[in-house]
Formats: structure tokens, sequence, C-alpha cells
């Protein structure tokens, strides 16, 4: 179906984090988000730095950073950044535009840069107070990609042994004799991304389990 492809629900994701993201104020820029290292300037010019970056400039990047994951994205969100927030911002809401830069992601297979954009986009919303729902579409997507393998979290792992439910909609993961935590499915994406501020959504008997597992 039309409304499920990847691009349609990338550009979706895109525009609506440039919108919620106009007129904020310096502090709010500043803000610590849900990634603890990176403020809300850093998550979204690491959000810029992934579109822009291409197959072979991220092989070029990994490879010159020695392989180091946080080197390579330090480099690569400071190479997208500009001075002002603002000016960032303007540079990402442009991003596929008849003005701006085209869009080029690490690789081809879309479902996990969906995923970077939900996740991320949470990351910046949640410390800021900014409500979002994904579209469940988008949500459905990522979710079932972030359950099927590890990436660039331990999504997959991170489940292993509990059956995820989501409350509304049709997912869930892996057996259903095991202890079940449930809720809505942008808390589940978000817990499997690894983000515990998403725990007080969820309820369930597997619940205490993946909070413990979050802690270490």
């Amino acid at each position: 179906m039309e409304t499920t492809d990847p691009k349609r629900l990338i550009a979706s994701e895109h525009a609506a984090l440039a919108a919620d993201l106009k007129g904020l104020t310096e502090q709010q820029w500043e803000q610590t988000s849900l990634c603890a290292e990176w403020t809300v300037h850093d998550v979204l010019a690491h959000l810029g730095s992934a579109m822009t970056i291409g197959t072979f400039g991220w092989i070029r990047s990994i490879l010159r950073a020695g392989l180091r994951p946080e080197v390579h994205n330090r480099r690569q969100l400071e190479r997208f950044a500009r001075p002002e927030p603002a000016r960032t911002l303007a540079r990402f809401a442009d991003l596929g535009s008849e003005h701006g830069e085209p869009v080029r992601w690490p690789t081809k297979n879309l479902p996990p840069w969906l995923g970077e954009l939900v996740v991320h986009g949470q990351d910046i919303r949640h410390p800021l107070g900014l409500e979002h729902e994904p579209a469940p579409e988008a949500l459905a997507v990522v979710a079932k990609f972030f359950a099927g393998r590890d990436f660039a979290v331990n999504s997959r792992s991170q489940v292993k042994g509990l059956h995820l439910r989501a409350t509304e909609g049709n997912f869930s993961t892996n057996d259903p004799s095991l202890p079940v935590v449930e809720g809505p499915l942008l808390a589940l994406v978000m817990v499997m991304a690894g983000r515990p501020a998403y725990l007080d959504r969820l309820s369930g008997p597997g619940l205490s389990e993946l909070t413990l597992r979050m802690e270490q």
C-alpha cells in the first residue's frame, strides 16, 4: 500500500519534526535530549548528517574514525551543524526540497532510517514537552524492524524472552506464553530503542525484567 512506502513515511516524519522545532528558544536548543550526551541541537544535526552522508561517505567516515562510531557520529554531527541552531534547522528542513541538499541515507534499506527519524524525533520532543504521535504505519514498520534484528541499537536483544504486545494495532513479538509487556506502540518502539523514559507507559508481568535490563 502507498501509505506504507518508507519514502513517504520518512518524508512525513521529516516535515513534522522540522515544523515542531520552529521558534525554539536558545535555552530549548541547549536542552539535554534523551541521548544524554547530546543536546536537542546535537540530535537534529546528527539526523541531518545521516540524511546527507550517502553510502560511500559513511564508509569513508567510519574508516577514518578507526571504526569508532562515537568518533564518526561526532564528526558528522559537526559537519552538518551550523553555529546558530536556527540555521541548522533551516538546512534540515530544506533537505530533499528544490532548494535544499538531496537526501542520501547510508543504505537503500529505509526502515532503519525511518527508525532514526522516529526515535531521534522523540529524543528531541520528549524533554521539550512536545507531543507528536507518528503515523501508525510508520510505527508498525519501525517496530517490526526493531523486533527482527539488532542494528544501531540492540533492539531485538533487549526484548528477547519477552512478549511485547501493542494495546492498539496488531503488533506483537515472540511467544505469547512469555512474560508480557504491553502498551502504546510508540512506547514499545522507544523502549526497544533503549529509551527508559518510556517505561512508565508500559505494563505487564515482564515489565520488571525489561526495566532491570535497561538499568544495566
